[in-house]
């Protein structure tokens, strides 16, 4: 499939804008952010006065992963950690795991990159094999768990990525949903060129804020913060990332992840009783990606019904038979199931 094919800038909130949906095409959490992290981002405003001040932020960020300070960025949200990445890190042939987010891909091609693909396929639960990719890439980006496949890759597999002279872009952003985080990389000083990309958007609701962090070698974290301009992450965002690595926010969002995990079930058990659905095995994310025939119509008629799914072919490796959806709390769940039952049976899938 061509580059041309995919609209690599279409995202999820695209399919709810008009309104009126249960959204299940945002992988946001639903019910975020908490009061007392609003608070904490409205008793920020009165020092917007200021400029922003970052250090507090970082350091938490640092402590919260067990790392030296001069290893994190702060970010406005992981998509501007994706444009540093492609705009200042000086590399010759890029590669892609696929699918996954679009946004790395799409910030290599504008920064003017000829970008290589490794497609990861369906019969093969979307598992990636390290081999697959080409041993001259000197620059490689993969998903974990990845979005939308929600495919969670052993840490120990993405390391044997790594190797001197490549850079190894492990995007995280859903690591926090998974309970326990037992394939992070996030923590790890030990594989060499490891670049660990992070947000805090997804489970605190904080898409409208835009904070995220990356985790590197002291010296590409330098060359990332080159590429910024002066002030790049404001106060508001600044205090809600130094909120989130608090005890009390970890605890939240640990019971937040079994939830998740938890509610997800409960959605792949609905799915399971449709003989017209499959879904992709092992999901780990808050997240689940399915592949209906004719799955274009049945998201129409979803629409029509009331709810707003993901559509999977603006991904690459994926077509016009995959949707995304969201998990959301059992009830929830369980009106989009009887919506799909619907759905289905007007398609005739």
């Amino acid at each position: 499939m061509s580059a041309d094919f995919h609209d690599l800038r279409h995202h999820g909130d695209a399919e709810v804008r008009e309104g009126g949906l249960t959204d299940l095409a945002v992988n946001v959490r639903t019910g975020t952010p908490p009061v007392w992290l609003r608070e904490r981002i409205a008793a920020s405003l009165m020092s917007l006065a200021a400029y922003p001040d970052g250090r507090a932020a970082r350091a938490a960020v640092a402590a919260r992963h067990g790392v030296p300070e001069e290893r994190v960025l702060l970010t406005a949200g992981a998509a501007e950690a994706f444009v540093l990445i492609a705009r200042a890190l000086r590399v010759s042939r890029p590669v892609v795991v696929h699918p996954q987010f679009t946004e790395p891909e799409a910030a290599l091609r504008d920064a003017g990159y000829e970008v290589g693909r490794v497609v990861l396929r369906a019969e093969d639960g979307f598992r990636l094999d390290p081999a697959a990719v080409p041993e001259s890439a000197d620059l490689v980006v993969v998903g974990n768990p990845t979005n939308p496949t929600s495919v969670l890759h052993p840490a120990a597999e993405l390391a044997r990525l790594a190797r001197p002279g490549r850079i190894l872009v492990v995007d995280e952003a859903f690591m926090d949903a998974v309970p326990g985080e037992p394939e992070a990389l996030a923590p790890r000083t030990d594989v060499p060129g490891l670049v660990v990309v992070r947000s805090l958007t997804k489970t605190w609701g904080l898409a409208g804020l835009r904070i995220g962090y990356v985790l590197a070698g002291p010296g590409t974290v330098a060359r990332l913060e080159r590429a910024q301009p002066l002030w790049p992450v404001g106060t508001p965002a600044l205090a809600a990332a130094e909120a989130c690595m608090s005890p009390r926010a970890l605890a939240e969002a640990a019971r937040a992840a079994d939830r998740i995990a938890a509610d997800r079930a409960h959605l792949l058990a609905g799915l399971a009783e449709f003989d017209e659905v499959r879904t992709v095995p092992a999901a780990a994310g808050p997240f689940v990606l399915v592949r209906i025939d004719r799955a274009d119509e049945v998201r129409g008629r979803l629409r029509a019904l009331g709810f707003a799914a993901r559509r999977g072919d603006t991904f690459p490796g994926l077509d016009r038979d995959w949707l995304r959806l969201a998990v959301r709390d059992r009830a929830t769940t369980n009106r989009f199931l009887q919506a799909l039952d619907q759905a289905l049976t007007l398609v005739g899938a």
